[in-house]
């Protein structure tokens, strides 16, 4: 959909283990500072768009999320409307916000996403992915990693998927594998991934993990699932991140510099594909790149849903990014890396930003506001005016159950 809304004012918490903070306080924290980002108080917001996707299993917070977060400041009276989707839980309130803000309901929209997969109790930590596929359908999992497998060329270990670890893992491996077979890339290239996604986290002091790695270190770790090594999966993490959207007539009442105007977001919910079928995030991304007016050559950066590291090199070909299978080149060559031709995830992305389920597509729009802004101190990507978001969550058959693919673009004002 095409939009006509513009970022105010983004916040967000470092990501992390947070024991000791509440559901409710990293939401506090994030809001807080996008408020006084947009210079505005917390009596200007007039609808919030609340986004957490495991507070119902880890913390038993099942219902009224938003607004018991909202509670601790202040905040009620105004329309509150809590989102689930998987991962893509805050990039969807974000897409809701926008287009009711686009539509002229509203004049100042929040959106937060916030979330707490910690728990001293382990199990309902990993509790919280068991619902992001169809839990009536057990059977439908099985079949899912068979197809995933018979295109791979490998065997399936359906006894294990899901037991010793997340069944994304599993399905992340048979989609490398399956990438290696077709196009032939290598471990190597999806491990050079995390090599340059860990350079990018070293500097983002918001980032989960801050040291950068080498190849032989991301290789030589722990594997979960062949070909996928500890540190090219994305760890669970406890953060918030927020947004707050304004109509272009509060953007000029405002006096908004380096404005930031919402050019596309498109939602699209996953469908039991055909071989010939385009994939959910190829599907979207025609639909945000035709929407906003522009193509993947006109992009200056993104922040892709790098799940795992194979998940970003599979991104680039549905995004346009490249020729289709050529992603493992533009690793090795750093086109990727900043101060490549495109710099992609410079926050560090999922794999060490860090990936707090419900917070993750808000936090990706927080980088991309700031770069387009030209305050993403020691990380800037040199004249960013136009970046993209791709956001995905949970499985049917065999991709994203949602994908979010939004577009920003920078306004320059006197």
């Amino acid at each position: 959909m095409k939009m006509n809304a513009y970022i105010a004012g983004v916040g967000m918490t470092r990501f992390g283990k947070h024991l000791e903070l509440s559901l409710k306080s990293l939401a506090g924290e994030a809001i807080g500072e996008a408020l006084a980002d947009a210079g505005l108080e917390s009596s200007a917001i007039e609808a919030a768009y609340m986004a957490n996707a495991a507070g119902g299993v880890v913390q038993g917070q099942e219902m009224i999320s938003g607004q018991v977060a909202l509670r601790e400041l202040g905040i009620g009276r105004i329309p509150v409307v809590n989102l689930e989707n998987a991962c893509a839980s805050s990039s969807t309130a974000f897409n809701q916000a926008a287009a009711m803000v686009s539509l002229g309901a509203y004049d100042v929209a929040l959106v937060c996403g916030f979330e707490k997969l910690f728990h001293q109790d382990k199990r309902r930590t990993f509790a919280a992915f068991d619902g992001a596929v169809d839990t009536e359908n057990p059977a439908g999992l099985s079949g899912t990693l068979e197809v995933l497998a018979r295109k791979a060329g490998v065997a399936v270990d359906v006894e294990n998927a899901g037991v010793t670890r997340s069944v994304f893992m599993d399905i992340y491996s048979l989609l490398a594998k399956a990438h290696m077979r077709e196009y032939g890339t290598t471990r190597e290239q999806f491990a050079g991934v995390t090599v340059k996604n860990s350079f990018h986290g070293s500097l983002n002091p918001r980032a989960q993990f801050q040291q950068a790695m080498t190849l032989e270190e991301v290789l030589e770790s722990r594997e979960i699932i062949d070909p996928l090594t500890l540190p090219m999966c994305s760890p669970i993490g406890d953060g918030a991140a927020a947004v707050i959207l304004v109509s272009p007539r509060k953007a000029r009442e405002l006096g908004l510099k380096r404005q930031v105007r919402v050019l596309s977001s498109v939602l699209v919910s996953g469908w039991d594909t055909a071989d010939s079928d385009p994939s959910v995030g190829e599907f979207a991304a025609c639909a945000a790149y035709e929407a906003a007016g522009v193509g993947p050559e006109d992009l200056s950066l993104a922040e892709l849903h790098d799940a795992s590291a194979p998940s970003e090199i599979i991104a680039y070909d549905y995004l346009g990014i490249c020729e289709k299978g050529q992603g493992g080149k533009l690793i090795e060559d750093g086109s990727t890396r900043l101060g490549g031709r495109l710099p992609i995830n410079v926050s560090g992305g999922l794999l060490r930003k860090g990936h707090p389920i419900g917070a993750t597509g808000a936090a990706q729009l927080v980088e991309l506001t700031e770069q387009l802004q030209g305050r993403s101190n020691g990380r800037q990507v040199d004249n960013a005016r136009i970046g993209l978001a791709h956001n995905g969550g949970g499985l049917i058959g065999t991709d994203a159950a949602a994908t979010v693919v939004s577009i920003l673009g920078r306004e320059e004002h006197a």
